[in-house]
């Protein structure tokens, strides 16, 4: 009895054996097809595995969660990670991040290898995938469009804009898009990591991952408590190129990245993903050194056929703004008491209207007071309940309300000029002449041609400028800015937030015995400002400042003082504006001096990325005169 049962068993495990072994000729010959083929090299196995060439040579795959590779070399190794995804085809081990087969786990990998090895069904088992089917389902995918939120500055991440895709399904309209589904990028950020968060986005010290997210939910943060407005770009992607880059999306809910802000960030992966849906594109090699979302959506436009229809979503304030520009000054003033008390809507001053001015003043009323309780908490409560009494007294009109067209106030993103900005010219400084050549990495400054930008905002990171003095006979760095960042909020009956700046960086200056000296400089401030219309568009603003500046032309070598600064710029015409501003600062620790500065600077826009530009500067005694022509790229 026993022998027998020696026998089946052994009879038992050989079967077994021979069952699991069945596929290694097979396995066998689709390695070698793949190697002669050299699919290991192909661009859409790259894209599929986010690898980018080293410099001396290799591979190394940007992504950043190692159960994302089925090789143990497959971060570095194109040919290693190929071998073993076909070889995991053959298992129904669970893998990777979201625990499946490999085939179901990266789907888009054997839908590829599929197509290029032509697989014997009867050899590897095609594995039903219900999660993914039933995933991909659920879009009803027709249509890809990319959105581009505007920039917020009061989040560093969000300065420079965002860019998501909506997976648009058939029949939508432009008011149920908003139900749709988003496929987005982000840093994973923990709550209240304070300084901590620009430094470590900075160096990579965040992973980022993909995600799907309801589009409503990203319109209420994007439009609703953030106020930006948002651009909405259709992509002309066919049924199979959709299908490829929702694979691909599916894939990448097992990768990680580890995120920088300035490269690898929110735009830079996703332009990845569009690459995988339609290899013909080629646009993350156009990003080296930095990704800014507003280039990305200009390098999208510039694209043959590829956006077929672009669409505008105002924030809430830009409605409001928008609105009120309808109301006559009687009107604005009850919009303004009904703001504070809804009570208002049952006054005389209110019903002696007509019904359809009545409805108009009560939708403005009611659209600020939701702004209010959006942003913030602590007065949400108190706004729904006012809301509702001013919807209340609306729903009593029985009217419908006016159709407006609301018109953005800064221009899509793709006219605005490039981001990166050169400058050659010459001036005088006060009894010698000179010549300059600067460069800025990024991104816009107040004198900077406005269309396609935020209005009242200016970002400068990553400047430098050389400047050679003829009698002198001198060359030296003249300025280097590392962050200069204004905000400028023009303050109204309705919106009341501060303005701010911040400034680091070097300067030349002549202080006391020093006619040339570098000095290091940190500026801060906290001000308003208010706009007026008497030419076209002028905004007046004051700061008060706190300063600290390190410099050998000092005694003490630093000083640390405050003072206050005020300006405006106007647009004197549609390519021309000017800046003008003045300063003073009292140093009281380390050196105890103080600082007159003025300036005036002008710009003339001579096409979207030439301007010509004239700047005066006067500051302790000096005084510098510059001209320039810039070249935005």
């Amino acid at each position: 009895m026993h022998i027998l049962l020696i026998l089946l068993a052994g009879l038992f495990l050989a079967t077994s054996i021979e069952a699991q072994e069945a596929p290694a000729p097979y396995l066998s010959h689709l390695l070698q097809r793949a190697h002669e083929a050299q699919l290991a090299r192909e661009r859409e196995w790259h894209l599929l595995l986010h690898y980018r060439a080293n410099l001396f040579g290799g591979f190394t795959s940007e992504q950043d969660d190692p159960g994302f590779f089925l090789s143990p070399d497959g971060k570095t190794d194109p040919q290693a990670e190929l071998d073993a995804t076909l070889t995991q085809f053959f298992s129904p081990d669970l893998v990777a991040r979201s625990k499946q087969p490999a085939q179901c786990a990266f789907v888009a990998r054997y839908a590829w290898l599929q197509e290029r090895l032509s697989f014997d069904p009867a050899q590897l088992h095609a594995m039903r995938c219900e999660r993914f089917e039933r995933w991909i389902e659920e879009f009803h995918a027709r249509s890809i469009t990319l959105v581009f939120p505007s920039a917020f500055m009061n989040n560093p991440a969000s300065m420079f804009g965002h860019t998501l895709l909506r997976v648009d399904q058939e029949g939508q309209t432009p008011h149920t898009r908003i139900l749709a589904y988003t496929i987005n990028f982000a840093a994973d950020v923990p709550k209240d990591e304070g300084l901590a968060y620009p430094i470590r986005g900075i160096f990579g010290g965040y992973s980022g991952y993909f995600s799907t997210i309801p589009y409503y939910l990203k319109v209420q943060e994007y439009r609703d408590i953030e106020n930006r407005d948002i651009w909405e770009y259709r992509l002309n992607f066919g049924e199979s190129q959709i299908r490829r880059l929702l694979m691909h999306a599916w894939e990448l809910g097992n990768a990680s990245f580890d995120y920088f802000f300035f490269k690898e960030n929110c735009s830079y992966h996703l332009l990845s993903l569009l690459e995988y849906a339609d290899p013909s594109l080629r646009l993350t090699d156009r990003f080296r050194f930095w990704t800014i979302p507003a280039d990305t959506v200009r390098l999208l436009a510039d694209q043959p056929g590829l956006v077929t229809d672009t669409a505008f979503r105002p924030s809430r304030v830009t409605l409001i703004r928008r609105k009120r520009e309808h109301l006559t000054a009687s009107e604005h003033g009850l919009v303004k008491r009904l703001v504070r008390d809804a009570a208002v809507a049952q006054s005389d001053d209110v019903k002696s209207l007509p019904l359809s001015r009545q409805a108009f003043v009560l939708d403005v009323a009611s659209d600020y007071v939701r702004y209010t309780g959006e942003r913030d908490e602590d007065r949400a409560t108190a706004a729904r309940d006012h809301n509702r009494q001013l919807l209340t007294a609306r729903s009593l009109l029985r009217i419908p309300s006016e159709d407006l067209s609301i018109l953005p106030f800064a221009t899509q993103p793709e006219l605005g000029h490039r981001t990166s900005r050169a400058s050659l010219g010459g001036g005088w400084r006060n009894n010698d002449s000179f010549e300059e050549f600067s460069v800025r990495t990024a991104y816009h400054d107040l004198l900077d041609p406005e269309p396609g930008y935020t209005p009242d905002a200016q970002i400068e990171i990553g400047s430098i400028s050389l400047r050679h003095y003829n009698r002198a006979d001198q060359t030296r760095i003249e300025r280097a800015t590392l962050l200069n960042v204004v905000s400028l909020s023009p303050i109204d009956s309705l919106f009341r937030a501060p303005s701010w700046k911040l400034n680091v960086g070097m300067q030349t200056i002549r202080h006391g015995e020093c006619q040339l000296c570098s000095n290091w400089s940190m500026n801060g401030g906290i001000g308003a400002a208010t706009e007026t219309h008497v030419l076209r568009r002028e905004v007046f603003f004051v700061f008060a400042e706190v300063e600290g500046n390190y410099s050998r032309a000092y005694e003490e070598r630093h000083r640390v003082g405050g003072g206050a600064s005020a300006g405006f710029y106007a647009d004197l015409a549609e390519r021309w504006r000017v800046l003008a501003s003045a300063t003073y600062l009292r140093y009281a620790l380390g050196d105890q001096s103080d600082d007159v500065r003025w300036s005036v600077g002008q710009r003339y826009t001579l096409a979207q990325n030439w301007a010509l530009r004239l700047d005066y500067n006067h500051r302790d005694h000096d005084n510098d005169v510059l001209f320039t022509v810039q070249a935005f790229f």
